[in-house]
């Protein structure tokens, strides 16, 4: 009898049995949660049957879930997590010629609890049949730990959040034995050379960067947002100015598409001013005239809505966001006409943040955000 086609039915038995919950009373310091779940995890999988211990791993790279982005503490995750792991299993690097070679896949995500503190989740993922052989949780203290995101998501101009990112955070909270996510189990090949592209962009080597994204497109799973953002990220980088504003207009095409693109628009505190940094408002005439072109290409309406971070009053914020949307919204009129009758500035103050920290720095960047909403016309 062939072993190797009974793993599949052994991993859905196991699932159904019944086990103790891991007792937890409230949060625990953060590398004490990372190895508590880790623990759970590796318990688990010594359930499993005698054949399917000893196994290889790849990791793909924790995401904190509402921002989609790997910040320092995501890093950190990382670290401490596959330091465990690699007690138990073999552990092979996030790369297309290791997907051959190993049996799981381990995704991990990082989310904000209401209580303030940090729920970890990680799913072990058989790659051959994409159901989670196991999956835990912990939750951490918020204590002193660096939110700030990578190079790559630090320069990113928008919320580089996409179907494939949604899956994967929503694989790692998936059940154990249910399948994950298939959109992005499907596009686990491209997510290695998305890796590889990105971790290259971290090193500033913007020019190796530009081949890996552009390779990665090339593939029938590459049309992602992480990737064409990524094209428009290093030509930027390399001085290639032509080549980064077709690049930044794919990136809101594909926004349009996804029906919805939040963009970085950063404006002075309390004013609707931009920010005087020429380093940070020379690209927005381009943004705005590629959010304008690319609407109108797409026969689109929708809501211009503004954001801003917890600093002040609800009244005051609310007033503030609703302003910038207008000076958004007048903006893109002045580029193409036609949207006047298609748009509409709204104000959310700091009702949907997805940081929350408050710091009003690089690490809530995305709470002062602008988001164009796709909505049906004549609604």
């Amino acid at each position: 009898m062939n072993l190797r086609r009974l793993l599949p039915m052994f991993v859905l038995l196991l699932a159904a049995c019944t086990t103790r919950p891991v007792v937890q009373e409230g949060p625990l310091p953060f590398d004490q949660a990372v190895k508590r779940a880790t623990d759970d995890l590796v318990a688990q999988s010594q359930r499993l049957p005698a054949f399917l211990a000893q196994r290889a791993i790849v990791h793909d790279p924790t995401l904190d879930a509402e921002s989609g982005q790997q910040t320092e503490v995501t890093t950190r995750l990382d670290a401490t997590a596959t330091t465990q792991l690699r007690e138990r299993f073999e552990l092979l690097p996030f790369r297309s010629a290791s997907l051959a070679k190993a049996d799981y896949l381990l995704a991990s995500t990082m989310t904000r609890d209401r209580a303030g503190g940090l729920r970890i989740a990680l799913a072990l993922v058989e790659l051959k049949t994409g159901i989670v052989a196991a999956q835990s949780s912990a939750l951490a203290r918020d204590e002193a730990l660096d939110h700030a995101p990578l190079p790559y998501y630090r320069d990113s101009p928008v919320l580089v959040k996409d179907k494939v990112i949604e899956g994967y955070v929503r694989t790692a909270s998936t059940p154990r034995g249910q399948r994950g996510d298939a959109f992005y189990l499907e596009r686990i090949a491209t997510a290695t050379a998305v890796n590889e592209a990105t971790a290259l962009y971290n090193q500033a080597r913007y020019r190796e960067a530009l081949g890996e994204y552009r390779s990665a497109l090339a593939v029938p799973a590459g049309e992602q947002l992480r990737v064409l953002n990524g094209i428009y990220l290093a030509t930027a980088k390399l001085g290639q100015a032509a080549e980064a504003e077709e690049a930044f207009g794919r990136v809101v095409a594909m926004g349009i598409a996804y029906r919805q693109l939040s963009v970085k628009f950063l404006f002075s505190p309390g004013t609707t001013d931009f920010w005087v940094d020429p380093r940070i408002n020379t690209p927005y005439p381009m943004w705005l005239r590629q959010i304008a072109r690319e609407s109108v290409a797409a026969n689109a309406c929708m809501d211009v809505v503004g954001h801003t971070t917890r600093t002040g009053s609800k009244a005051a914020n609310e007033a503030l966001s609703l302003k910038r949307a207008a000076v958004i919204r007048k903006r893109l009129v002045a580029e193409a006409a036609a949207l006047d009758q298609r748009t509409k500035a709204i104000g959310m103050g700091f009702r949907e943040n997805l940081i929350g920290t408050g710091t009003d720095n690089a690490v809530d960047v995305l709470d002062r955000r602008v988001e164009f909403r796709i909505v049906p016309c004549g609604g």
